[in-house]
């Protein structure tokens, strides 16, 4: 894939990345050798046809609505469980009484990021290499001065000279071959007092790596997409561990496990001035 960013506007139109910043992207890219897998060329094609199988492809008139969902969709309870996640998100960044600036990581068709940006003191920009559902986002919530979609992956020429007060992994950490590399990479683009969180997404003890692994290949290989297993990936509580995580939701606290279960999910917080002060 072209590491290019590209803007996603009303006319659909694919802009080219400001000229003069190759020097800067080389730099990222060295300092960094975090993979974005989903960047393989052929990866939007099999990720769009799987999930138009899965029933995961939504009309633009379920996406505005999103994660308010029909009670009769497949997916319902799924989307219960995002939105109280989001909702525990929402709640959180506006306690911070100021604007924030975030990027969301694998937005995908954008609900979440435009979720954000309603929250009134956020202003958003989502990064994804799935143009489909990028337009998709584009056509559904418009353009905002406070909410912007973009073709590009973590290593793009435009975010080398941005910082970001958050980075949202949102469902899309297991689209990464390497925790470490990626969260390096999103660490790069935060400010001195920026945070990474990670949310809604499936997080293993390390002797149940190779259950899931299992449970994956089998699930695409019995919808006629055996090399999508190679495309998705499990990663263990253990790769977080050098990153000092706070954990804002324990789904297995006595609390949450035997009263609340709301969600099966951690939601992980990684400081970046509080995981530099451990560095040696």
């Amino acid at each position: 894939m072209n590491a290019s960013a590209q803007y996603i506007g009303n006319s659909g139109l694919w802009n080219k990345e400001p000229k003069g910043q190759e020097e800067e992207h080389d730099r990222v890219r060295k300092e960094t050798t975090a993979a974005m897998t989903i960047g393989q060329p052929d990866f939007e094609d099999q990720y769009l046809s799987l999930r138009k199988l899965e029933n995961r492809i939504y009309s633009d008139e379920e996406l505005a609505k999103l994660p308010e969902i029909r009670k009769d969709h497949p997916y319902y309870k799924e989307w219960k469980l995002r939105e109280k996640s989001s909702e525990r998100f929402f709640s959180y960044l506006q306690k911070k009484k100021r604007e924030v600036k975030v990027l969301e990581v694998g937005c995908g068709n954008g609900w979440l990021s435009n979720m954000l940006a309603r929250t009134g003191n956020c202003e958003v920009e989502g990064i994804d290499i799935n143009r489909t559902e990028l337009e998709q986002a584009t056509r559904v919530f418009g353009l905002k001065p406070d909410c912007s979609f973009h073709y590009a992956d973590i290593h793009s020429a435009f975010l080398a000279t941005r910082k970001f007060d958050v980075i949202v992994f949102a469902a899309s950490l297991q689209y990464f071959s390497s925790v470490n590399d990626i969260l390096n990479a999103a660490l790069l683009l935060l400010n001195a007092d920026g945070e990474i969180h990670i949310m809604d997404t499936h997080l293993y003890k390390t002797d149940e790596l190779e259950a899931a692994r299992q449970r994956s290949a089998n699930h695409f290989a019995s919808l006629g997409f055996p090399g999508m297993s190679s495309k998705y990936f499990h990663h263990s509580m253990k790769d977080l561990k050098k990153f000092q995580p706070t954990f804002l939701f324990n789904p297995f606290s006595f609390k949450n496990k035997f009263f609340r279960k709301e969600s099966p999910f951690y939601w992980i917080c990684i400081k970046n001035d509080q995981f530099f002060q451990q560095c040696p």
